[in-house]
């Protein structure tokens, strides 16, 4: 596997509040990593250093584009910012076109295909209105294109669900599934962790600055303790025994269903095999707990509040 970004012990203070402590973290060629942690974890600050937009306290950041290790290369970097980067007394089209430029897109190519993304966007009837007549979803939109337009081969993505509706969001997760199957690599920062787990390869989990948690997301899933249980069951049944199953909680019952967790040593296999011994049993679901979970309940294991920005 390919690292297209490496960073090594990155660091950065503000005064007397250190933003980022140390992280490190590869990100490997054609997945889609999370950055992901509470608002005011670091995230942000993360990313404009590897952007070039702040300089670290100390560590290392480095890239890898055509096979060899080099620094910066904006021109092969998609970056759409938390605090977006347009020109509000500009056309929509102007701003794309003007951006595009910089990073060296033919302005043909740039202009056709700048086209095409609105269409998609459903911005085609707004490609001459200036940016500021824009909703801020909209404004979203526009941002999104002007950080893919010039075929990028690293995008970084901070934030990129703010500001849009539900329907929105899936599109924004549809569009972002495309580009890496279009070989495109996807580094995003959310909040919103099960908004975006769904997208992940990977994730980097960090609070007040530093790691919590990282990997491959189903490993990081796979290894965590509890499952979640749902039963349902012939309601006539007697299911008192449930609640003297050790390392089952259940967290709500009536007859015929009982949703629990579960983080016996017996293992899950051996809780289903009892259910069947004893139940008639219509249907079991058995699920991890979603990654915000695993999240709060890995800070506190490690005595750690939760950064609230």
């Amino acid at each position: 596997m390919e690292t297209i970004l490496n960073v090594k012990g990155l660091t950065k203070s503000f005064g007397p509040k250190k933003a980022v402590d140390g992280i490190s973290l590869s990100v490997i060629r054609g997945e889609v990593m999370g950055l992901l942690g509470p608002n005011g974890a670091g995230k942000t600050t993360a990313i404009r250093m590897i952007m070039g937009i702040l300089t670290p306290d100390a560590g290392e950041i480095c890239f890898n584009f055509g096979g060899r290790p080099q620094q910066l290369d904006k021109g092969k970097i998609g970056y759409l910012p938390e605090e977006r980067g347009l020109y509000d007394d500009a056309r929509v089209i102007e701003n794309l076109l003007y951006l595009a430029d910089l990073k060296g897109r033919p302005a043909r190519e740039a202009r056709r295909e700048a086209l095409q993304w609105l269409e998609r966007l459903d911005l085609g009837d707004y490609a001459d209105q200036k940016l500021e007549k824009l909703s801020k979803g909209m404004q979203q939109k526009v941002q999104f294109i002007a950080s893919i337009l010039h075929r990028p081969e690293l995008v970084l993505f901070d934030e990129p669900f703010s500001g849009l509706d539900p329907v929105n969001q899936d599109f924004f997760k549809e569009i972002i599934r495309e580009l890496q199957d279009g070989g495109t690599t996807v580094l995003l920062s959310a909040h919103q962790m099960n908004l975006v787990e769904e997208l992940c390869d990977s994730i980097f989990l960090i609070n007040h600055g530093r790691e919590v948690l990282s990997g491959k997301l189903q490993a990081i899933k796979e290894s965590y303790k509890e499952h979640l249980v749902e039963l349902r069951y012939n309601p006539a049944e007697e299911s008192g025994f449930l609640k003297k199953i050790p390392g089952l909680r259940i967290l709500r019952e009536q007859p015929g269903l009982a949703v629990m967790r579960y983080s016996g040593s017996a293992g899950i296999n051996a809780l289903l095999q009892e259910f069947g011994s004893r139940l008639t049993v219509s249907t079991i679901t058995v699920e991890k707990p979603p990654l915000h979970e695993i999240f709060i309940e890995t800070v506190r294991e490690r005595g750690e509040d939760i950064e609230v920005a």
